[in-house]
């Protein structure tokens, strides 16, 4: 049986890089480390240290089990807050890891929602990208994280998982299927013209709205172009390698707001989804949906059900949230989100820009 003890000195090890520190940081003193580590090993039968120069290193046995420890350890801590909660012991608690548009959008909705509604003591949000969340759900950080992924007009699948992290503990809630607009400046009298032909189409004919997005795309194939996170770009790469051309990408954000302040400024061009549209509007930007593509937002939990009660309450709240939001609110003639269309008493981190 592994002690739970030496499993949180192995993780301090590897976290912090050495005997040394892990000892400062868990206020023990350092032969106690290296008992401790002497122990796991003769418990585990196998080496998980190593010299390396003047200090030590983890061997691949060592990592290994160093990851399987963080996740072990973060699923007792959060077992024993639960049966706190459960017990009356503590107020209970709900804790949500959100990329940025989503927490602008639906993470403030339902936080305010659970607030008002008092279904929970408290609500803690945190911004994270979804390989980010999905590891602080894995440890227990968290209670549920909300990750997202882009389909366009060619994605036939059903399967809602595809795309996103796996794992067999791992439980999805789709939310949101939501648009994603090619963003343009409102007036650009120094944007290059637009290329005069559309790509060939190729001897299988895409769909109807996959060759409508190739041509729109393909309209502005001279532009520059404003990229976003990796996964936002990678979309990007995919959908202007449907149109015929590769994209000239001038700068790379993450940042929704700084996107549509570029583009306002005539230095290029943007795809974005409809929440970071939601969640900040720049004026002098125009939005026009792109057929066909999409971004999915999934809500995740780990472990198996029963749901605690507040994990549950949140569930319940992002999805209220993520009915408001489905579709556009106030289309103008381009089919664009209203301008400025800002929750009211919202802030954004204006963080995770579409590509």
């Amino acid at each position: 049986m592994l002690d739970a003890t030496r499993l949180r000195v192995l993780v301090a090890i590897a976290r912090h890089g050495s005997v040394t520190a892990a000892a400062q940081a868990l206020n023990y003193a350092q032969p106690s480390i290296s008992h401790h580590m002497a122990r796991l090993e003769s418990e585990t039968g196998a080496k998980l240290m190593e010299r390396s120069g003047r200090g030590i290193r983890l061997t691949d046995a060592g990592r290994l089990l160093a990851e399987r420890a963080e996740e072990i350890l973060g699923r007792l801590d959060a077992a024993e807050a639960e049966l706190a909660a459960h017990l009356g012991h503590r107020q209970e608690s709900v804790r949500l890891a959100a990329f940025g548009s989503a927490l602008g959008t639906l993470a403030a909705a339902a936080g305010s929602a659970l607030r008002a509604d008092r279904a929970v003591t408290d609500v803690s949000l945190v911004q994270a990208e979804p390989p980010e969340a999905v590891r602080m759900l894995r440890v227990g950080e968290v209670d549920v994280a909300l990750v997202f992924r882009y389909l366009d007009a060619g994605d036939t699948t059903d399967d809602f998982r595809t795309g996103v992290p796996d794992g067999g503990d791992l439980h999805y809630q789709p939310l949101l299927d939501e648009p994603v607009y090619l963003i343009t400046p409102t007036a650009s009298p120094h944007a290059p013209p637009a290329s005069p032909h559309a790509p060939p189409a190729s001897p299988h004919a895409p769909p109807a709205s996959a060759q409508a997005a190739a041509n729109m795309l393909a309209d502005h194939a001279g532009h520059r172009w404003i990229a976003g996170c990796s996964r936002c770009q990678d979309f990007l790469l995919r959908l202007c390698r449907s149109a015929g051309f590769s994209p000239d990408i001038a700068v790379t954000t993450d940042d929704y707001a700084a996107a549509q302040a570029l583009v306002a400024a005539g230095l290029g061009v943007t795809i974005l989804p409809g929440l970071a549209l939601r969640a900040m509007r720049h004026p002098g930007v125009t939005a026009t949906k792109i057929p066909g593509a999409r971004r999915q937002v999934l809500a995740i939990t780990y472990g198996g059900p029963p749901e605690p009660l507040a994990a549950t309450a949140l569930l319940a709240a992002l999805a209220s949230a993520a009915a408001m939001f489905q579709g556009p609110r106030d289309p103008d003639r381009s089919g664009e989100p209203g301008p400025r269309s800002r929750l009211a008493g919202q802030t954004s981190t204006g963080r995770e820009a579409g590509a």
